[in-house]
C-alpha cells in the first residue's frame, strides 16, 4: 500500500444505529427490538466516550410515509431524526442519513409495490423524500451531516440495469442539490455495496463500500443469505461462494476502491461486521485484517450494528465473556479492536 493517495473523506469511525430501519417485525429481521423507535442518547454518549466520531442511521421511509401515500410525509416522525442530529452535535459525532428502504427499493423483504429502477412515480417519490430532508437540514454543514442515498443496490440484472442505477443516482443527487447544493452525498457501491461505480465519478459525490467479504465468514448461519448452508468458517481461507479469501484477496478488493480515492472520490465503509454465529476467534482474526486494510487505504468504517447480533453490545454470542455495561453486554475484545483502528 505504498503511495496511497489521501482520501477526500475523513476517516470516520463508528456504528450504525437501526432504530428506524424497519416498521414491522419479520422472520428474517436483524433488528427485532428496534422497530421505528426514538434514538437513544446513551448510544451517542458511549460512542463518543469510546473515541468514535461517526454514526450512520439506516432508515425506512415507511417510518414517516407509506407505499400507499408516497408523497405524504409525517413531520412528527422526522422530529426523531432532528433529535439524532442534535445528539450527534452534542457528542461530536458526524451523522449520516441513509434510506435503507426507499420508495421502490429495499435490499430486504418485503418487496416494494413498484421498482425505483423502472417506475417514474417511484423515482419522483424518492426524490421528494430526499428533497424534503435536504430542505429540512439545509442549514447544517456537511462536516456534521451527510446523505447516503440508497442502501446496497443489487447487482446489475434484469430488474436493474447499470444505466438505470446511474440515472436514479443522478436524479436523487439533483433533487438534493436543488435545495441544498453543498450537502455531502454518498452512493453505496453496486452488488450490495461491494463494487465501486466509476461512471459516477464526475458527479462529485462520495461512495460507500462494505466489510462483509467473504460472506462465508461474515454471514455464517445467517439464513437470509443462505448462511445456514455455509461450511464452518475459518480465517484465512474463508469462502465467498466458490472463492477462497485471505489477506491478499482483501487487499486486492479494497484496492479497487482505492482507485476511486486516487481519482479524488471520497470513500467510506458504511457497513461491516460479522453475524453472531461465527466463532468469535475467527471473527476477530478476519476483522483485524479487514480493519488494517481499510486503515491502510485511509477508509473509515461503521460497524453494523451498535447493539444487536453484529454489534459491540448485546450480540448474544455464545463464546464471549461479556462485561456488564450499564445493563448491556459489552464485547470488550471487539471494542478494543475497533479502538485500535
Amino acid at each position: 500500500m505504498k503511495n496511497v493517495p489521501k482520501n477526500a473523506l475523513p476517516r470516520w469511525r463508528g456504528f450504525n444505529l437501526v432504530e428506524m430501519c424497519s416498521t414491522k417485525k419479520a422472520s428474517q429481521t436483524l433488528v427485532p427490538d428496534f422497530i421505528n423507535n426514538p434514538f437513544q442518547e446513551t448510544d451517542f454518549l458511549w460512542m463518543a466516550d469510546w473515541g468514535f466520531d461517526f454514526v450512520r442511521l439506516p432508515m425506512s421511509y415507511r417510518c414517516w410515509s407509506s407505499p400507499e401515500r408516497w408523497m405524504h410525509i409525517d413531520e412528527l416522525v422526522l422530529s426523531r431524526i432532528d433529535d439524532a442530529i442534535e445528539m450527534g452535535q452534542r457528542h461530536h459525532l458526524h451523522v449520516c442519513l441513509n434510506l435503507h428502504r426507499a420508495p421502490g427499493y429495499c435490499v430486504n423483504p418485503p418487496s416494494e409495490p413498484s421498482s425505483l429502477w423502472t417506475d417514474q412515480e417511484a423515482l419522483a417519490a424518492c426524490c421528494h423524500h430526499w428533497r424534503t430532508l435536504a430542505k429540512r437540514y439545509a442549514g447544517i454543514p456537511s462536516t456534521r451531516l451527510s446523505f447516503d442515498l440508497l442502501n446496497e443496490p443489487l447487482a446489475p440484472c434484469e430488474a436493474m440495469r447499470r444505466a438505470d442505477h446511474e440515472r436514479v443516482i443522478r436524479a436523487l443527487t439533483g433533487a438534493i442539490r436543488e435545495v441544498n447544493p453543498d450537502r455531502l452525498i454518498i452512493a453505496d457501491g453496486l452488488r450490495w455495496g461491494n463494487d465501486p461505480i466509476p461512471e459516477l465519478m464526475d458527479l462529485g459525490i462520495a461512495q460507500s463500500c462494505r466489510a462483509y467479504l467473504p460472506l462465508g465468514v461474515s454471514h455464517y448461519q445467517a439464513k437470509w443469505v443462505g448462511g445456514d448452508k455455509f461450511p464452518a468458517p475459518q480465517w484465512p481461507g474463508g469462502k465467498h461462494h466458490d472463492e477462497v479469501w485471505d489477506r491478499a484477496r482483501l487487499e486486492a478488493h479494497y484496492g479497487e476502491w482505492a482507485q476511486l480515492i486516487a481519482n479524488g472520490i471520497g470513500v467510506h465503509c458504511g457497513e461491516g461486521g460479522c453475524y453472531s454465529e461465527t466463532p468469535h476467534a475467527v471473527f476477530i482474526d478476519w476483522f483485524r485484517d479487514v480493519l488494517e486494510v481499510l486503515t491502510g487505504y485511509g477508509i473509515g468504517y461503521a460497524l453494523w450494528n451498535f447493539r444487536g447480533p453484529f454489534g459491540v453490545l448485546d450480540s448474544n454470542r455464545k463464546d464471549v465473556e461479556y462485561k456488564n455495561w450499564h445493563g448491556h453486554l459489552l464485547d470488550e475484545r471487539l471494542l478494543k479492536l475497533l479502538q485500535m483502528h
